[in-house]
């Protein structure tokens, strides 16, 4: 971390160069709210939101719905961060990671961080995919489009590789160059993102609600080549604007975040991405889909293309940082949760590395055209993990951050919680194939059967076992 600091000493020089990965985050080291309204404005206001938006289109989804929707399912996005997940990091002050392994022993943690590590390296690989298909457009290279599953052009794996370093080395700095860097892009995406919707909605030229109604539904009868069935209700927009970040807030994977605020209101700063990002910046870009099916007969959501047909230059840039400060965090994330498994190698290497990982996923381009399916499953494998940390921190630590800084897990693996995390996401998943239930719906029961099962556990004569063991 870049902080101004005594160079005569030493022990500040150190903090300085530090992360805290393992202990507490000092009281000299707290950041102000601007930091968190800034970050979470510029991450949720970012890549995704290219994707997210036309997909809605692309499903068939109703504009009534998509309004209502959103505007429901970000309120409780908001209210997870604010009283679950900020609470327990301005009192803990620890990475997710290090809280979990005085829970659950070092070995099992292992496996969670190994399961966390690559699902983010995957998300942020279709980020560092976003970015690239605007990098590609000034020098003429095809584009992939949602059809393509493996990479289509050396030249496209080329821009994709100089994309994701450039966003490694900035990860790598540290939290304080990711958030210096989300503050100064933050405020010039979102003006970018607006203007686009504006142009979009201009070249839609309706000018009432019945109008833009109509159009709307002959651009989903195009992108569907005919059908007009809508794969999303209104209950799936609420559940998916809830859960897509489920991970994060639920899954208390923004503990690692907020462990450096000064007090758990600044988690209001989530509202931040929620209404600029998840909400302004998806219609946006819907609009924006709806506007090049209009202009082009073009159903392909390739960020890229789509934003220069809009607004020419400026949309290129801002679909390339849009993915860049997706991307950055989600690799910070990502590095802490591999150097966690391998404490011995410093953060910086370890986040070379992950953003290595994330890069060459990120010459995949299905893995951007499938996100909606791949964000409810990353949030139903990883958000029951937050069930542990939150029964465990009320029922078991009463809710004092000294108890859980002094304690050490009994058990280097925790059945216990191996059992609560694997038995209720294993049971969800089977059944949503089966029965065909959209992945977003699984993390809310997921993560109550995990703490509950946690706790009945615990209670158990051999969890009380294990804990004295």
């Amino acid at each position: 971390m870049t902080i101004i600091s005594d160079s005569n000493d030493p022990t500040s020089q150190d903090q300085s160069k530090s992360e805290f990965e393992r202990e507490p985050v000092p009281e000299s080291q707290l950041k102000g709210a601007d930091k968190f309204w800034g970050m979470y404005a510029g991450e949720h206001c970012a890549g995704t939101e290219f994707m997210i938006g036309p997909l809605f289109l692309l499903n068939g989804v109703s504009l009534q719905n998509i309004f209502a929707g959103l505007l429901l399912g970000n309120l409780l996005a908001v209210l997870s961060w604010r009283f679950l997940c900020a609470p327990i990091a301005t009192q803990a002050r620890l990475t997710l990671y290090y809280h979990l392994e005085k829970i659950a022993g070092d070995k099992l943690v292992i496996l969670y961080n190994l399961a966390n590590g690559i699902l983010f390296c995957f998300l942020a690989g279709a980020m560092i995919t976003v970015s690239a298909t605007a990098v590609g457009i000034p020098f003429d290279i095809p584009m992939p489009t949602r059809d393509n599953i493996l990479p289509t052009s050396v030249s496209f794996v080329l821009i994709v590789f100089v994309v994701g370093f450039l966003i490694t080395i900035v990860a790598a700095k540290g939290y304080d160059t990711v958030a210096k860097f989300a503050n100064i892009a933050a405020p010039w995406m979102i003006l970018v993102f607006l203007a686009c919707g504006i142009v979009a909605f201009k070249q839609l030229e309706v000018s009432d609600w019945a109008s833009l109604n109509s159009l709307w539904s002959e651009s989903i009868v195009f992108a569907q080549q005919g059908q007009t069935e809508s794969t999303m209700s209104f209950w799936s927009i609420v559940f998916f604007a809830w859960f897509c970040n489920a991970a994060m807030h639920f899954g208390m994977s923004d503990l690692t975040i907020f462990r450096y605020a000064r007090e758990s209101s600044y988690a209001w700063a989530s509202a931040a991405g929620m209404y600029v990002g998840h909400y302004m910046a998806w219609i946006a870009a819907a609009f924006m889909l709806a506007a090049q099916i209009k202009l082009l007969q073009d159903a392909n959501p390739v960020p890229g293309p789509m934003a220069n047909n809009v607004a020419g230059l400026a949309g290129i840039i801002c679909v390339i940082i849009a993915g860049w400060t997706t991307a950055n965090p989600t690799i910070y994330r990502a590095g802490l949760a591999f150097q966690a498994i391998i404490p011995k190698l410093s953060r910086i290497k370890v986040t070379l590395a992950t953003g290595f990982l994330a890069t060459v996923a990120g010459t995949f381009p299905a893995i951007a055209w499938k996100l909606l399916d791949f964000v409810g499953i990353y949030g139903t494998i990883l958000a029951p993990i937050g069930a542990i940390i939150f029964f465990d921190w009320h029922f078991k630590r009463k809710g004092d951050g000294g108890n859980i800084h002094q304690s050490q897990a009994s058990s280097s693996f925790s059945f216990p919680v191996l059992l609560s995390w694997l038995i209720p996401v294993g049971i969800a998943l089977y059944l949503a194939k089966i029965y065909e239930i959209s992945t977003w719906f699984l993390p809310l029961p997921c993560w109550i059967a995990c703490g509950l099962l946690y706790l009945l556990l615990q209670a158990s004569p051999d969890g009380r076992k294990q804990e004295m063991s």
